[in-house]
């Protein structure tokens, strides 16, 4: 099929004088009839100008040109509709609705509960709390920092982690302080941040002083946890106003990044402010008897201690006979635990104690490590873990807890099976045992008693060695299948 378009310009500019000869017209492509015949494009565009200098209630310029564009109907939907379908999204999901648009951009970050800031001048600009306002868990650590943050260098610390490059930053160097934002940067930042999310009840800060944390105690009545590096006695002024704090962390010391000082004094206004501590989490702090004591006393809903890479004075391990209600005891990267605890009629009891906790501690010392297991004399579990200089000699001080049901060894080198069944004898309720990376335990020196006391255990894990397997002669005791519902072997 073909199509036969006149010339326009031919009818409107005839030839002066006709042609001797008739001129055979080409037919026309589908292209041609489309670009010469524009009258309705020109219409279109016409319209369009109308409609952009018509006011937007001119009937006419609404007749000229048709809704051609779809109308999105999340509109008609209301922002706390929306939020609540957002909601039910996993998070893996809820970041790229962000990217939809603005509105669904403000809404998602109404959704984010927890975060964790890099860049300082994102809480002092307000963009914090004005981007994510219903925030709870804020971690400021990591942004505290002058470091690099293009840097392809991470410097991991068990407390502390930062980037750095490969000549280090120009004023970076270990030990010093001026590797942290000033103080008054830290304060701001943390104002800001009270005033804009009143419900936060989780935050890590680091450097900060008296009077921010303050303004945090203020404007965040609701705070229950908080981890406070680089803290010394008078900035603990500042977190005895927070009365409502449950879970504490302080860590005043980390060596090669920075050193701060927490002694009794700071021990005792604690105490003294924040007396509804379930947790308590001392890093690198100092003290003695009299700091303990005054958190024993006062702190009475305290049911786990944690000393962590403690520099406490001789003797302070007499006074957690005062923390009445203490069920969970943890010791980790000590180098000594108390060298002088004195007399044992001193040292007193933990009589609520459930669970002792020793972890990458040196227990070279027999009166520490006697005064620890005789302190804790009425616990339930005993965990040690990596911890170097505990033989047989010093695990049977462990023989005077009577009413131990779990017992679980990882990395005890110096522990034998000997050592092992002198004192698990003791033990009469003695339910789950745990036995890994404990290289001179034998699976050739078990005994045939202390095959008897394994086919009593609900839980046993035994595993001395990478290549340790139970012979086959304790399989023929019917190892436990008594008194128990399960039965676990690795």
């Amino acid at each position: 099929m073909s199509f036969h378009v006149e010339d326009e310009d031919e009818e409107k500019n005839p030839s002066p004088s006709p042609s001797p000869r008739l001129r055979k017209k080409r037919p026309s492509s589908w292209s041609n009839v489309w670009l010469k015949n524009t009258k309705p494009l020109k219409h279109m565009v016409v319209a369009m100008q109308v409609q952009s200098l018509s006011p937007p209630d001119d009937p006419k310029s609404k007749a000229l040109t048709p809704n051609i564009f779809p109308i999105d109907s999340t509109l008609l939907l209301s922002d706390e509709i929306l939020l609540r379908i957002f909601g039910k999204l996993p998070d893996s999901q809820r970041k790229s609705i962000s990217l939809v648009c603005k509105r669904w951009l403000n809404l998602q970050g109404r959704l984010v509960r927890t975060l964790k800031v890099l860049d300082w001048n994102f809480v002092l600009s307000g963009s914090l709390i004005h981007r994510f306002p219903n925030l709870n868990h804020v971690d400021l650590i990591p942004g505290s920092f002058i470091s690099p943050r293009n840097s392809g260098i991470f410097l991991s610390h068990r407390l502390v982690s930062m980037h750095i490059n490969c000549g280090f930053y120009p004023n970076w160097c270990f030990g010093e302080e001026k590797n942290l934002l000033p103080v008054d940067v830290i304060d701001s930042g943390l104002k800001v941040l009270a005033s804009g999310c009143p419900n936060l009840r989780n935050l890590h800060v680091i450097g900060a002083s008296e009077v921010g944390l303050l303004s945090v105690a203020e404007e965040c009545p609701t705070l229950q946890e908080l981890e406070l590096q680089k803290c010394d006695d008078n900035v603990l002024r500042g977190i005895a106003a927070c009365q409502n704090l449950q879970i504490l962390k302080l860590i005043a010391n980390v060596d090669s990044f920075y050193s701060s000082v927490v002694s009794d004094i700071g021990l005792t206004i604690l105490a003294q402010g924040c007396k509804r501590l379930v947790k308590l989490e001392l890093s690198g702090c100092e003290g003695s008897f009299d700091g303990i004591k005054a958190i024993g006393t006062c702190c009475q809903m305290l049911e786990e201690l944690t000393l962590s890479d403690h520099r406490m004075d001789d003797g302070w391990l007499a006074a957690l006979s005062f923390c009445e209600n203490l069920k969970t005891l943890r010791i980790q990267s000590c180098k000594w635990i108390d060298l002088h605890p004195g007399p044992e009629e001193h040292l007193g009891s933990c009589f609520a104690l459930e669970r002792l906790h020793l972890q990458k501690c040196q227990l070279r010392d027999k009166n520490g490590i006697g005064a620890v297991f005789g302190v804790c004399r009425a616990a339930r579990e005993i965990i040690i873990q990596d911890c170097w200089g505990l033989d047989d000699s010093m695990f049977s001080f462990a023989s005077i807890c009577r009413r131990v049901k779990l017992l679980s060894l990882e990395g005890c080198s110096l522990l034998t099976t000997e050592g092992l069944e002198s004192v698990i004898q003791s033990w009469k309720e003695l339910q789950s045992l745990r036995v890994v990376s404990c290289k001179n335990i034998k699976d050739s020196e078990i005994s045939p008693s202390l095959a008897t006391i394994f086919t009593t255990l609900k839980e046993l894990r035994w595993r001395p060695d990478t290549k340790s397997l139970l012979p086959s002669s304790l399989m023929e005791v019917s190892m436990g299948k008594r008194g128990g519902k399960f039965f676990r072997r690795t």
